[in-house]
């Protein structure tokens, strides 16, 4: 956090902006991976990492902007996703 204009402004945070549907279905693939998801990929240790130091709600949220950061970059690219 830092301040300026005598305003605070928040780094490292998820904006209200956008599609509230994009962001509904990314929180929820984030929590399919944490709680539903059998096999272990580094997406997931990741964010189980992040849930012991600061817990699930904050994992859930970091594993969904990581996400879509990834998926901006391959709509970016023009990569597909292979599995």
């Amino acid at each position: 956090m830092r301040h300026q204009s005598g305003e605070l402004d928040w780094t490292g945070r998820i904006t209200k902006q956008g599609d509230s549907m994009v962001c509904k279905l990314l929180y929820e693939a984030a929590n399919s991976i944490l709680t539903r998801s059998r096999e272990s990929f580094a997406l997931k240790t990741w964010a189980l990492k992040i849930s012991k130091r600061r817990g699930l709600k904050k994992a859930r949220v970091a594993l969904a902007r990581r996400l879509a950061v990834i998926m901006h970059a391959m709509l970016r690219s023009g990569t597909l996703f292979e599995a």
